[in-house]
């Protein structure tokens, strides 16, 4: 036992104020659903893009960055860093319009953008597939990574006298059963609060957890003699410090250096094809799941924006770099260790006095805590906005809706906790879900700006991954990298070839879609035409140029800091100037023809 009373009486206190928060907003969350799921669209910008950022933080992520780090070097980083190139797309292109539409979910979009029997069937097959079994996944991948720190920091833990408890065929290690607890825990203060505590909450619990992170990250760095210290350590593998992956051409053998180098296939794959085709949680091509939550909770178009904004710089330029140190240093200190990812945890036990560790440990919590209440928030709000309420119990009041929204939320607990006993490793199961979406990411980005995007679209782009897979995974045994590029243009074709071969969505339904949202743009010129009293969105060469520099912007500001960290000061100080003239070519195109846009 590591665990001091000081630590627990820390523990304690950080589990009080986060249950204090709940109890203290309870009543904003009981008046509607749209209270509940999302405050009342009265977000302010840095309690949403701060939530964003909170959700994505989970337990599983430093000890993820850990293992890419000692796998790859700092390098390895891009299998997760690509998603940038989506993410700042959703930020000058997508957020308004996600405000705009005043939507619930982004599941209800469907009933918004789409018409007839097959728009029913998507919404409620989106309902189940994402909300229920796609998010239980994701709660399954955050809850083994807490056993995982669990079992460091607590071996032989025994719960209620018992290493592991069998109920109906299903067997629960103590180490879970502790987990549950805490999902329990979760589940009572986000019922109670909804996603106004569930934002507030995870904003104390960002502090805590990314302070928790840097102070870590001192601590490790001072142990192993600072940066020359740790440089001269890993100076028969320097490779880990580079910033970039090698490239080498296909077929050609990589050196035993153990350094990230990935054939032209894959370079296409990751950064050239995965973050604008495949669908993943919380990296949705356009926005979508909680991160469209929260664009939707913001006060106005302006918040909605900025919320997003913060969070591509908080998510890939601020975070990272507490991680990656704390990775390097465990490679010195735990250079055998078969278990990369649970070496963070090591330094945590090895290095941290009695009531750092509570800290640290708190941090912990609130980062697990803050993705799963978040997660059952949002996958609440599908099976009852987009399952219960449409096709189960219509017309039914709106206490009625909360009351069922908060029985739901303790369901999809108990749920997401008996998948987790049926995993070891998910790792795998993400690829196969990357590459089974491959494809429907472009109809996710479309489907705003082209008319001629139908329910159908979206059906064929979900399901036609699957007729192919097989065969590549199975038959070819081929690997994720080619088996992705292969399914992307499969799906196009099928999707186009399907959009062309079924009717349009009703005129009707297209007319109101694009009065309540104007995207703009040549996509939708057939019908503004019908429509010139509608003022559609303009200025998109404006956006791309903020695009591009808003990718500029989160690139130079994390590899500046980075050079800065390990004692390059003049790249690190021309990195961060360039990121400053990238962060000041966006205010300024906002500021002269963008904010009065966004906010009309």
């Amino acid at each position: 036992m590591y665990i001091s009373t000081l630590d627990w009486i820390i523990i304690g206190l950080f589990l009080l104020l986060s249950m204090g928060i709940s109890l203290y907003l309870s009543k904003r969350a009981g008046k509607s659903t749209t209270d509940f799921f999302l405050t009342g669209r009265n977000l302010p910008w840095y309690v949403a893009g701060t939530s964003m950022v909170a959700t994505t933080f989970a337990a599983d992520t430093p000890l993820a960055v850990t293992e890419l780090v000692a796998e790859g070097g700092i390098s390895g980083n891009w299998l997760w860093w690509n998603m940038l190139f989506g993410g700042m797309l959703t930020v000058f292109f997508f957020a308004r319009l996600w405000r705009r539409a005043g939507i619930m979910t982004d599941t209800e979009f469907v009933s918004i953008r789409y018409s007839g029997k097959e728009a029913r069937f998507l919404r409620g097959f989106r309902a189940i597939y994402i909300g229920i079994f796609m998010n239980s996944i994701v709660i399954a991948w955050v809850n083994l990574a807490m056993v995982k720190i669990l079992e460091v920091m607590f071996p032989g833990l025994m719960v209620f006298g018992y290493t592991e408890l069998s109920l109906v065929g299903i067997t629960f290690s103590s180490h879970l059963m502790v987990v549950g607890m805490m999902m329990i825990f979760v589940a009572l203060y986000s019922a109670i609060s909804g996603l106004w505590g569930v934002s507030v909450t995870d904003t104390f619990q960002f502090v805590i957890a990314m302070g928790g992170s840097i102070l870590l990250a001192i601590i490790a760095l001072r142990h192993v003699g600072g940066v020359s210290g740790l440089k001269e350590s890993l100076d028969h593998v320097n490779w880990v410090f580079d910033y970039l992956p090698v490239v080498v051409s296909d077929g050609v053998e990589a050196d035993a250096t153990g350094i990230l180098q990935m054939s032209v296939v894959a370079v296409v794959a990751y950064l050239g094809v995965q973050w604008w085709a495949s669908w993943y949680p919380g990296a949705e091509p356009g926005g979508g799941g909680y991160v469209a939550q929260r664009m939707m909770s913001a006060k106005d178009e302006k918040n909605s924006l900025l919320a997003t904004l913060w969070f591509q710089i908080a998510h890939f330029a601020i975070r990272p770099w507490p991680w990656i140190i704390v990775a390097l240093a465990a490679l010195v200190m735990y250079p055998d260790a078969t278990d990369k990812g649970a070496t963070y945890v090591m330094v945590i036990r090895d290095l941290l006095p009695s009531g750092l560790m509570g800290l640290l440990l708190a941090a912990f919590f609130a980062a697990y805590m803050s993705t799963i209440a978040s997660q059952t928030v949002w996958g609440t709000s599908y099976i009852v906005n987009d399952l219960y309420k449409p096709f189960i119990k219509p017309g039914a009041s709106e206490k009625f809706y909360v009351k069922v929204s908060r029985i739901t939320t303790f369901l999809l607990i108990i749920f997401s906790l008996i998948i987790t006993t049926q995993f070891d490793r998910i790792s795998d199961a993400w690829r196969f879900i990357l590459a089974c979406s491959g494809g429907i990411g472009v109809v996710l980005l479309l489907r705003w700006f082209w008319w001629r995007v139908n329910a159908w679209s979206e059906i064929a782009a979900m399901v036609a991954p699957y007729f192919v897979y097989p065969i590549l995974a199975f038959h070819y045994n081929l690997s994720y990298e080619p088996t992705l590029i292969i399914i992307v243009v499969w799906s196009t074709l099928v999707w186009l070839t399907v959009t062309f071969l079924t009717k349009p969505t009703d005129e009707k339904k297209l007319m109101e879609f694009y009065e309540r949202v104007h995207p703009g743009g040549a996509g939708w010129r057939p019908i503004a035409e019908k429509m010139p009293h509608v003022k559609g969105d303009k200025g998109f060469g404006l956006m791309f140029i903020n695009y591009i520099a808003g990718c500029i912007l989160v690139l130079f500001t994390l590899f500046g800091t980075g050079r800065i960290i390990f004692g390059q000061y003049l790249p690190g100080v021309i990195f961060l100037l360039i990121a400053a003239v990238a962060g000041f070519i966006i205010y300024r195109n906002l500021s002269k023809v963008g904010w009065e846009r966004v906010i009309e």
